[in-house]
């Protein structure tokens, strides 16, 4: 047993393994993982790790918790992730499609071009991270919140946003075709150049986002939607109509 990377047990010890401490600044394999979890009695925690290409998909990780790790391509396909948080983590082109995640964190993290294809995100939580890229195809997002992410380029199809408060989401360039933001209120943030088609807006509060690069088609999806005079002038402009 490596003593450093299981930093409760005692020489000569067998059974289970007590996690009080982090595993720190290691690189951790699908098998050092499984044995780990094999005998711990409570979630571990991670911090300084690299997960970069492991492949841990289906291992149930629930509850643990992952501070300042990269994850880079790795894959947690179909993995239980429930009750996990992530802090500061870098996990560049990540897989999450089909894992569990709910009541999950991410603070601060970077996890651009990750995948979360029908993943469960019930009341899962993005905040302070980058999302650029990344694709939500046909998760559960039931509660599941944003707040001050980088969601330029994201696949945010038929998520539901439904009064919902955003404050400072980027969706630029982001398809957010079938999304449900009715009676949301944005609090800054950018929906330039965004695909909107089937969207709905009726009712949301888009006074304080970024409008640019709608399109005459879009203009229907919003709606009962309200917006300021300023952005009703931005908009007449760029329909190409002039207000005299």
């Amino acid at each position: 047993m490596n003593h450093e990377f299981f930093p409760d047990a005692a020489p000569g010890r067998t059974g289970q393994i007590s996690t009080s401490q982090p595993v720190a600044s290691t690189t951790v394999t699908r098998e050092s993982l499984e044995a780990l979890l094999g005998g711990a009695t409570t979630p571990p925690s991670f911090e300084d790790c690299v997960f970069d290409m492991a492949d841990l998909s289906r291992l149930d990780l629930s509850g643990c918790h992952f501070t300042r790790c990269t994850l880079v391509e790795a894959s947690f396909f179909g993995a239980q992730l429930n009750g996990t948080r992530w802090r500061s983590c870098r996990g560049r082109q990540a897989d999450f499609g089909a894992a569990d995640l709910h009541d999950a964190t991410f603070r601060a993290c970077d996890l651009n071009n990750t995948s979360w294809r029908r993943a469960k995100l019930a009341s899962v939580s993005f905040s302070e991270s980058k999302l650029t890229g990344a694709t939500f195809e046909n998760a559960a997002t039931l509660g599941l919140q944003f707040s001050e992410c980088l969601l330029i380029g994201a696949d945010l199809r038929g998520v539901s946003f439904r009064k919902a408060t955003l404050a400072q989401l980027d969706f630029s360039d982001a398809d957010l075709g079938g999304a449900d933001f009715r009676d949301a209120v944005f609090n800054g943030g950018s929906l330039r150049d965004a695909s909107l088609k089937n969207a709905r807006f009726a009712g949301a509060d888009l006074r304080d986002a970024d409008l640019g690069g709608l399109r005459l088609t879009d203009a229907a999806q919003f709606r009962g939607a309200t917006i300021s005079h300023a952005q009703a002038a931005l908009l007449m402009e760029e329909l190409g109509l002039r207000v005299a």
